[in-house]
């Protein structure tokens, strides 16, 4: 009979934590920040799936199948330079379907969206580019 009861508490406090547990990512509209800060864009827009530190570790990185891409080794991966030319297209959608994805969403609209000219939408991707530059493992 302990046995019983044991299992029952077991189970119970399981389900519990799984009532707790997120099944997916919360989708919320995207508010502005400064276009002078890359990394408060990166902390608001970002770190959710890569992370506050760019690994790929977000809170929101376990809801998805494949995990988001770590960006600290951008420039490893690159030969030891830094891809700033590539991350720039990345996020502005020039390169097709590396973000867009039903989970990633597309940052060129959206950044456009919460700029107020074409040339802010341009310190805001450059801002961020360069701070995605600072999180690179040495």
């Amino acid at each position: 009979m302990r046995n019983g009861v044991w299992l029952v508490l077991v189970l119970g406090g399981l389900m519990l934590s799984a009532q707790n547990k997120p099944t997916g990512v919360q989708k919320i509209p995207v508010s502005p920040t400064s276009p002078d800060s890359g990394k408060d864009m990166f902390a608001h827009y970002c770190a959710a799936c890569h992370g506050p530190g760019g690994k790929g570790d977000g809170p929101a990185a376990s809801s998805f199948k494949k995990a988001p891409r770590d960006l600290t080794k951008l420039a490893h991966d690159n030969g030891g330079k830094y891809p700033a030319a590539h991350v720039t297209e990345v996020l502005t959608l020039e390169e097709c379907c590396v973000h867009g994805s039903k989970v990633m969403p597309v940052w060129g609209p959206i950044l456009s969206s919460i700029s107020s000219s074409p040339g802010e939408l341009q310190m805001r991707v450059s801002n961020l580019v360069k701070y995605i530059e600072t999180l690179q493992a040495p």
